[in-house]
């Protein structure tokens, strides 16, 4: 075997793709430019740190299971001028989740609530932390179906595992006793671990419409709210206003 044929063999035992596919051509680049054997071996240890980082990011990506892709470039702040955009861009840096702050949007139907979790969500991804979005009612619906099936720890805990977690469409359906109560054990597991992006249609004070209980509706707020930063869009649709501008 000559050396190249070996080097891919190699290779392909430590999982270096990339090497496998560029070290030929890199390497005879690197002699034809008269380029240090450092130059060269930097150059594919780049490349193949930068497919194995957009690796994870597809991967991260998949796994949210966003309905559809948004991102902050889309969103035409102009539409929204109470929002506070530089504050929106500053958080979509995604510090707020090393400190497991939470974010909440609260709005009409429409108001793009949705879109800037979702574009958040976006950017938590390409910095490689680990996001899901639901929408609430399908959050409470697998809580309570796992608890039915003796499988509520497993279900929490592979929800506890994810850096942050995108709640969609909080306040449209009421929930069950039931689905309230393991909504409330939800919030109450992720304070302080884990960061909650929330999208809601209702203002704080009418959560008792979907949760029931006025003591445990205060309970799950004073921990989702202690380290949140909180929007307000309560405008006309941002969805129709884009429609009619089209």
């Amino acid at each position: 075997m000559n050396n190249y044929a070996d080097l891919e063999i190699m290779f392909k035992q430590l999982k270096l793709s990339t090497f496998v596919s560029n070290y030929e051509a890199f390497s005879r680049e690197a002699a034809k430019e008269g380029r240090p054997y450092e130059d060269y071996l930097k150059a594919l240890v780049m490349e193949e740190l930068g497919q194995r980082t957009q690796n994870t990011i597809r991967r991260l990506l998949a796994n949210a299971k966003f309905p559809q892709v948004k991102t902050l470039s889309e969103f035409d702040f102009t539409e929204v001028p109470e929002l506070n955009k530089q504050q929106v861009i500053q958080l979509a840096e995604c510090n707020f989740i090393d400190k497991a702050q939470n974010i909440c949007f609260i709005g009409t139907t429409g108001a793009g609530k949705s879109h800037l979790a979702t574009a958040i969500g976006y950017e938590a991804c390409k910095r490689k932390y680990s996001t899901i979005f639901i929408p609430a009612a399908k959050l409470v619906n697998e809580l309570i179906e796992a608890k039915k099936e003796m499988g509520l720890s497993k279900t929490q805990k592979k929800y506890a595992r994810f850096d942050l977690v995108i709640i969609d469409e909080l306040g449209y359906i009421p929930f069950s006793r039931e689905g309230a109560q393991l909504l409330f054990q939800f919030f109450a597991d992720s304070y302080e671990r884990q960061s909650v992006v929330v999208t809601t249609n209702l203002e704080f004070s009418k959560w008792t419409q979907f949760l029931g209980d006025p003591v445990m509706t205060a309970a799950l707020l004073d921990r989702f709210t202690h380290y949140c930063h909180i929007f307000s869009i309560n405008k006309e649709s941002y969805r129709l206003k884009k429609r009619n501008k089209n």
